[in-house]
């Protein structure tokens, strides 16, 4: 039996293309500045790398872009199947307007650190930090962050579902 999505998060169809177009032009002008005016040839090798790796973050973009996170009772995970975090492992979430957090999002601390792993403009994790947010809309990241911390608070609770 499937489990119960609480939450939905998945990028804007405006902001997807605006951030994957911004990503695409800085790739294009410098490898259009690294071709018309060539300086030095090891300056002109590291322009068309930077170029390359733009075009490269843009595919990436556009890939992670088109998954979507979800909030079940037992864990956060993306529509492509990988766990962000488990539920149990969460102990904190930061949503302040100082919190290093991706935009329009939320940041969730975990008690072990994971994998890292990256999908621009959607989430991200170091160690015990999970960025979530970025490329998607702020409301949904904040119903989100709101449930999941209703879930946190009930649990920590005496008596609540884990304790």
């Amino acid at each position: 039996m499937a489990e119960t999505v609480l939450a939905r998060v998945q990028a804007s169809p405006v902001r997807r293309w605006i951030g994957v177009a911004m990503l695409g032009l800085i790739g294009a002008l410098v490898l259009y500045a690294a071709m018309t005016t060539p300086p030095s040839p090891l300056w002109e090798l590291f322009l068309v790398g930077v170029g390359a790796l733009a075009f490269f973050l843009a595919a990436r973009m556009w890939q992670a872009t088109g998954a979507v996170i979800e909030l079940t009772e037992t864990e956060l995970r993306d529509s492509s199947g990988d766990a962000i975090a488990a539920v149990a492992e969460i102990t904190g979430i930061e949503r302040g307007a100082f919190a290093f957090k991706p935009s329009h999002g939320f940041l969730v601390r975990t008690r072990a650190p994971g994998p890292r792993a990256w999908r621009p403009g959607m989430w991200w994790r170091i160690g015990r930090r999970v960025g979530i947010g970025g490329v998607t809309p702020g409301a949904q990241t904040k119903a989100m962050s709101e449930i999941l911390a209703q879930m946190l608070a009930s649990r920590d609770r005496p008596g609540g579902p884990l304790s």
